[in-house]
């Protein structure tokens, strides 16, 4: 799949050829190039069937979408907003679909972040507690510290019930998202973002799922 400047590229070559306007060209390429529905899913690393569930859209209906958008052409940050607009749904389900685009369009490798090259890796779990309890024990010290000892981190910024970004002890970074299922029962995901490599997601994803295996058996 081509890169931003190639498709541009690609694209200049087939208005000089057809005399297409640019808005036509490009729809012509980016039908060309978009992998077979089958693939869309594996690329993007969410199941089709889940990201309709939770956005109201396939991953076709997505790129349809964002394309017509021009988002190929947009930030990482531009796609975001843009999808949020689209639904009522989760931040983090706005910053799934624009990772799952990205993949789908070439424009980073799986676990990736455009922006720095880095890689970054998740990991969700739900726990049969209500969303202020799980909150509480991301931002209560002596809470957090029953479940996740030994971890000197700094909050940078909240929203009450529903996220938290924090600065991890090796200047890497924690993006938690919390969405509630019910009263009694709360989704958390977490990104560990600014990653070295594949190995390092491994890790990280690993750390997490016992981290979050013993958050539950506390709460």
């Amino acid at each position: 799949m081509p890169k931003n400047k190639d498709l541009k590229r690609r694209i200049r070559q087939r208005m000089e050829k057809t005399g297409e306007s640019y808005t036509a060209a490009r729809a012509q390429i980016l039908k060309q190039t978009l992998p077979p529905d089958e693939r869309l899913a594996e690329l993007a690393g969410v199941k089709d069937e889940t990201v309709k569930a939770r956005t109201g859209r396939t991953w076709k209906q997505w790129v349809q979408t964002l394309d017509a958008m021009d988002a190929i052409s947009m930030t990482h940050t531009e796609i975001a907003r843009r999808v949020a607009e689209q639904g009522d749904f989760s931040g983090w389900w706005a910053q799934s679909v624009t990772v799952g685009y990205e993949r789908i369009r070439g424009l980073r490798a799986v676990g990736q972040r455009r922006t720095d090259k880095t890689f970054e890796g998740s990991k969700s779990k739900t726990v049969a507690a209500p969303v202020a309890g799980v909150y509480a024990a991301f931002v209560d010290g002596r809470k957090r510290r029953r479940w996740l000892p030994d971890v000197d981190w700094t909050i940078r910024t909240r929203q009450e019930n529903r996220s938290l970004r924090i600065t991890w002890p090796d200047d890497t970074s924690v993006h938690v998202y919390l969405v509630p299922k019910g009263e009694e029962k709360t989704q958390i995901s977490v990104q560990h973002v600014g990653l070295a490599d594949q190995a390092d997601i491994e890790r990280r994803k690993e750390f997490w799922g016992d981290r979050l295996t013993a958050l539950a058996e506390m709460l």
